[in-house]
């Protein structure tokens, strides 16, 4: 309760403690400006650091970062100091979907609902490259409307992960959950581990108790391989067939997200169109620098992963070193060209900067330091309208100047 009262970065001000992790605690806290709640996740920096966490931290930004999907808890933003990394994210008034379950059951039309929920969010990761690789009923939560919110991106893996296999090897997920192929640790398809995942979390939502549970870790593992489950009496002859398909042990022959979202079962009271496409930041339009009447310049090789990278507010190798010269920044702005610019002339003026433009704005210092005069380009690349990287580089002068 200690952080109860204190204020984030002059924006978000602490209420109470909601949980914690083995390296992370999790409050409540309001934005001062607008009064939106949020979640804050505070990881302990030091801890990531001594037990080797940061790829595992870096994944979790970059996954959540990568989608937004209305069922899918989304990342305001990441802010660190010198000891925490901060994570805003979306609160989720209604707590843990695996709460609901405390009582019993659910009825197959409310697991239904929320099984929905959870192919679409799933099927979107997918069509971005991210794989989760950790669902459980835990990672699921609710908001205050008592829709489905996918969270937990710490063991996500990017498509640009895979091995020339075209394959994932790093054994992940909780072991309940977890597809027979991850246990073989042979390599293994993100999209069909997920699936079977996704089966897990439909047969306790309609059994109360998972498919796969024994006395010893190694008797459930086994139990996974041989796919050693039983149905319910209760289970309709419907959801038995999908499930049957879905928590098959051979990866190649389980069904995909695909055919699932064209099932019978699946596709009762089902609304397709519940997705905003318009509000999904698209990574994958061409990346041009200024307007098109101006000369372009084009990020080539810019994946996803790369423009998370850059960006200040997900800096990801900035949450942990520190760099001893920065010759450069980099940004992203919701903003449109036209606001970004004008913002940059207005304060290069401030800064008594001379403003040049060409293909890439250019700033220079009236005086001369002890390195030369300082000049800065700034240059703008466009993924979409309303969503750019903003690069300022120093070309020339003094680094403490910059």
């Amino acid at each position: 309760m200690e952080n109860k009262g204190k204020v984030l970065m002059h924006k978000y001000e602490f209420g109470r403690f909601l949980g914690q992790g083995n390296f992370a605690k999790v409050y409540h806290a309001r934005n001062i400006e607008t009064g939106q709640s949020v979640a804050v996740k505070v990881i302990d920096k030091e801890k990531v650091l001594k037990v080797g966490m940061i790829d595992q931290t870096k994944r979790e930004i970059s996954g959540m970062s990568l989608v937004k999907h209305a069922n899918i808890l989304e990342l305001y933003e990441v802010m660190a100091s010198k000891s925490k990394i901060y994570f805003v994210m979306e609160y989720a008034k209604g707590g843990e979907l695996f709460n609901k379950l405390s009582k019993g059951k659910l009825r197959e039309d409310v697991a239904r609902k929320y099984f929905q929920q959870l192919i679409s969010a799933v099927d979107f990761c997918h069509s971005r490259g991210v794989y989760h690789r950790d669902l459980k009923l835990e990672n699921l939560l609710l908001d205050e409307n008592g829709i489905l919110k996918v969270s937990d991106f710490g063991l996500s893996a990017l498509a640009e992960c895979k091995h020339q296999d075209g394959l994932l090897h790093t054994a992940c997920g909780t072991p309940a959950y977890v597809a027979p192929e991850v246990i073989n640790r042979k390599g293994y398809d993100g999209a069909k581990a997920d699936i079977w995942s996704c089966g897990v979390i439909l047969y306790v939502m309609l059994a109360g108790y998972l498919p796969f549970h024994d006395t010893s870790l190694i008797a459930i593992y086994r139990k996974i391989s041989k796919a050693d489950y039983k149905f319910p009496n209760w289970f309709s002859p419907e959801v038995t067939k999908l499930l049957s398909r879905i928590l098959t042990p051979n990866r190649k022959s389980r069904i995909s997200i695909t055919k699932i979202m064209t099932n019978p079962w699946f596709r009762k009271g089902f609304n397709s169109k519940a997705v905003d496409i318009d509000a999904v930041c698209s990574c994958e339009t061409n990346y041009n620098a200024f307007e098109a009447k101006k000369d372009t310049a084009k990020l080539t090789n810019l994946n996803a992963f790369d423009i998370i990278s850059l960006s200040s507010g997900f800096d990801l190798s900035g949450l942990f070193v520190e760099s001893e010269e920065k010759k450069e920044v980099q940004f992203t702005s919701l903003h449109t060209f036209s606001a970004i610019t004008s913002k940059l002339e207005v304060n290069a003026q401030n800064l008594k900067l001379k403003v040049k433009e060409g293909g890439v704005m250019k700033m220079e210092g009236s005086s001369r330091g002890g390195r030369g005069t300082l000049a800065i380009d700034a240059e703008i690349f466009e993924f979409t309208p309303s969503f750019h990287l903003v690069e300022l580089r120093k070309s020339s002068g003094d680094t403490l100047e910059f």
